[in-house]
């Protein structure tokens, strides 16, 4: 790049970074007056002031009167009403998909990354088809959506429990059957416009999204594991994820247990193991009868359930000598044994660990549900949040209209 390229294209940097500056304090703090955005971000007020003209011209940030915003305790702020500048919710939007195995879950996130809308359906993912699956996903994010809202979304982000890249390339994703498929590349080409994707390990995902959610979750070393069918994991630290030489991090399914029955972890406690068990008992048993049956203290269900736990608290003990995490956060379908079972989990993981190792917490988290695909929302706005914002990157910051093709 030449002198004059790079003098010319600084000052666009700046402001785009004084802009992407501006929403990340609205964002984590809320409501904030120009003086106090000028002190969070190192700027005079006038400096502020000028971004945040940009910002409102360009429909992301908006004026509110003092008195209409309340405080953390849910009361009105007291003194002398001013001026505030606030994050415009809907502003834009961020779709997050999860392809799984039995179901596919699609959430739509706003500005402020809460959730807006969520919906999950039935998809057989064994052995399908790629461009079938990408397609039915796109479709169920757009299908209650207006054409002229589509220009609001700046993002889709898509979670699979497969080994891939970076880039969104999947080397293997055994459970749905599929081998090198250039995922992020294959979503482009059936997207309706030019939107930015990007795709990511479920585990991944899951983790990205708690940690966005659940800013505890963010400080020390957390391990996030995905019990569906397979078993996927994550790990962040100080609140990023933590990849791994090739990607692959976290890939606690593939570990080896004790038990010769079983060639790993995912085929020892997934949900096709539980209910392959139990339906001998009893044949028509789906995962929420087999819960009840645990609940309800039936012999053959406890049973099954103390041989999960004890396989279960052998992969604890591996992790905790691999990485020493300060907890263990779990998700998926199966993982809602595991509050049922916690005792004995606990009971086992002292009989293996060596005393001179610390035992992680574990938590179950109930909002699971739709956390790989939230994670994945949550990507594509944590991407919007950074200098990557496709909208700033712009001689001049322009609306949400001017981002699609």
């Amino acid at each position: 790049m030449n002198h004059a390229t790079f003098a010319s294209s600084s000052p666009r940097r700046i402001r785009q970074s004084n802009s992407v500056a501006t929403l990340n304090a609205l964002h984590r703090f809320g409501p904030l007056s120009r003086a106090d955005l000028a002190r969070h971000m190192g700027v005079n007020r006038s400096s502020a002031g000028n971004i945040v003209l940009e910002l409102v011209e360009a429909g992301l940030v908006r004026e509110v009167a003092e008195n209409d915003v309340t405080n953390p305790a849910g009361q009105p702020r007291a003194g002398r009403p001013g001026i505030l500048v606030e994050i415009v919710p809907e502003a834009v939007f961020f779709a997050g998909i999860e392809i799984g195995v039995e179901h596919m879950t699609c959430v739509e996130i706003d500005l402020a990354g809460k959730i807006v809308r969520s919906t999950m359906t039935r998809f057989e993912g064994h052995d399908s088809d790629p461009e079938a699956a990408v397609r039915m996903a796109i479709e169920q994010v757009f299908l209650e959506m207006r054409k002229d809202s589509l220009a609001r979304c700046q993002g889709i982000g898509i979670a699979v429990p497969g080994q891939m890249n970076q880039d969104g390339f999947i080397h293997v994703a055994p459970i749905l059957g599929w081998r090198n498929v250039d995922l992020t590349g294959l979503a482009r080409g059936l997207l309706p416009a030019e939107i930015p994707v990007c795709a990511e390990n479920d585990g991944n995902a899951f983790g990205i999204g708690i940690t966005y959610s659940q800013p505890e979750a963010a400080s020390g070393v957390t391990f996030f594991m995905v019990i569906e069918n397979g078993v996927g994991g994550g790990i962040v630290i100080d609140g990023k994820l933590f990849r791994g030489g090739n990607g692959l991090a976290g890939e606690v399914g593939h570990l080896k247990t004790r038990n010769p029955a079983y060639r790993n972890l995912e085929q020892a406690i997934g949900r096709d193991r539980i209910l392959s068990s139990y339906r001998q008992y009893k044949p028509d048993a789906d995962l929420d009868f087999f819960l009840r049956d645990v609940r309800d203290r039936v012999p053959q269900a406890v049973q099954l359930a103390e041989e999960w736990a004890v396989l279960f608290a052998f992969a604890v003990v591996q992790i905790s000598r691999l990485i020493d995490p300060n907890r263990i956060v779990l998700g998926g379908s199966v993982a809602e044994l595991y509050p049922l079972v916690a005792a004995r989990v606990d009971a086992h993981i002292r009989e293996l660990q060596a005393a001179t190792f610390p035992i992680p917490e574990i938590v179950f988290n109930e909002s699971a549900i739709y956390g790989a695909a939230f994670g994945a929302a949550c990507m594509m706005h944590q991407r919007f949040m950074s200098l990557d914002n496709q909208m700033l990157n712009k001689d001049a910051v322009s609306g949400p209209d001017a981002s699609a093709s």
